[in-house]
């Protein structure tokens, strides 16, 4: 996936992912570790979450789209015929 991740966003997601360990799992996990749990994330389950993301995205689009057309149509002009 092409995500890509500032070293402060990595090392806060780490740390993140270390403390969940420890308070959900009453477990301590070494930085490597949870690098590899990061790293699941971003390759199995992240495309998962961004799809949808894109989909909630496109609904967006589409009802403003449908609004703005909408808009648009009542600007016509009665013509004489």
């Amino acid at each position: 996936m092409f995500l890509k991740l500032t070293k402060e966003q990595h090392q806060l997601m780490i740390s993140d992912i270390q403390y969940f360990f420890s308070q959900e799992r009453d477990e301590e996990i070494t930085e490597f570790a949870a690098e590899r749990v990061l790293e699941f994330v971003k390759e199995s389950l992240a495309p998962h979450f961004y799809n949808a993301a894109v989909l909630d995205v496109k609904h967006v689009v589409e009802q403003q789209f449908s609004s703005l057309e909408d808009e648009i149509l009542t600007l016509e002009r009665p013509t004489n015929r």
